[in-house]
């Protein structure tokens, strides 16, 4: 038997066991969501070391699982590939880096995209580090948000990293369609999956995870007949999809979300102002800012990740001021 063991991360927190081991096994293509659920029904999984049987269970972000997996499952891993790609690395030293992810690059190797991720780029620039140090990512963004993604260099940084990250800031700016007639507020909704499409979430008022988000208006303008405003979002939870969903629930939708966005530019009077937002070709979901504690030096790190040129382009074309301040 292969025994794997990792970390949940905040990403997981609420999540179904047999969903969060099929992300974790992205890179073994054998680790079918039913091949999954069959090992926890053989008690081969556990969670900080008592056996589940159950699929359903519900994982914590900090929770250790162990899988025992068949061999002849282990001899059909796909091992990750490093390939060289351009990083943008904000900071790095012995323990950690924290690099500008841009739009459109997917962070882990899937079934369906085993190459050209994040994780391959990191393969290839910690190709020469001392064994058994190799990169894993504490958190995640969706491949088409941009922004800063903290990277631990081995597995001891990781778990120390994931007991402080709730102390975190992380600070996001959104371009939303929609009035926002409050300067702060906060959105305090649960989320959990929508069980007619595993692609969306679905945000309510005490059904699924408790999830809370931090905004601030930062600036509008009317755009008539609907509104235009750049947000500064800072995450209270960390659950998947979660300050697009949150704000298209609370009827301001990110502009260009294929998922939870809707037409906003059909309703804008201004020709030119609703074609440059027809052809925005992403979410405007940029992750802005992550301040924490290091766990090795204790010193407080707060990093900025720069706007990327689309979004600026998109901000000016709005006529969007940016007035960035702490919320």
């Amino acid at each position: 038997m292969g025994i794997r063991t990792f970390l949940s991360d905040r990403g997981d927190n609420g999540t179904r066991l047999d969903l969060v081991l099929r992300r974790h096994l992205a890179n073994l293509e054998t680790a079918t969501r039913t091949r999954v659920q069959s090992w926890i029904d053989q008690g081969t999984v556990s969670i900080n070391g008592q056996t589940v049987r159950r699929a359903a269970a519900r994982v914590a972000a900090g929770d250790v699982l162990t899988v025992d997996i068949p061999d002849a499952a282990v001899r059909l891993h796909r091992p990750l590939e490093p390939q060289f790609a351009s990083l943008d690395i904000l900071v790095e030293d012995d323990h950690l880096l924290v690099l500008n992810k841009p739009a459109g690059v997917v962070v882990h190797p899937t079934h369906a995209q085993p190459g050209g991720t994040l994780m391959n780029a990191l393969a290839w620039h910690a190709r020469e580090w001392r064994l058994p140090d190799r990169p894993s990512i504490v958190g995640r963004l969706d491949k088409l948000t941009s922004g800063a993604v903290l990277v631990a260099k081995s597995a001891a940084l990781h778990a120390k990293l994931q007991r402080t990250m709730g102390r975190a800031e992380k600070d996001y700016l959104a371009v939303v369609y929609g009035r926002v007639r409050t300067e702060r507020g906060k959105i305090d909704l649960s989320l959990r999956r929508d069980p007619n499409d595993r692609r969306r979430v679905i945000a309510s008022e005490g059904i699924g995870a408790p999830s809370v988000t931090h905004f601030e208006r930062l600036a509008q303008v009317p755009a008539p007949r609907i509104g235009v405003a750049l947000l500064r979002c800072r995450l209270g939870t960390g659950r998947t999809h979660q300050i697009r969903a949150h704000l298209a629930a609370r009827g301001w939708p990110i502009v260009g979300d294929p998922v939870y966005g809707e037409l906003g530019w059909s309703r804008i009077i201004d020709p030119e102002l609703s074609q440059v937002l027809q052809a925005f070709p992403r979410q405007a979901l940029h992750a802005w800012r992550l301040a924490f504690v290091h766990p090795i030096t204790m010193q407080r790190l707060a990093i900025e990740a720069p706007v990327p040129e689309d979004m600026r382009a998109l901000m000016q074309a709005c006529a969007l001021e940016i007035t960035l301040r702490y919320l």
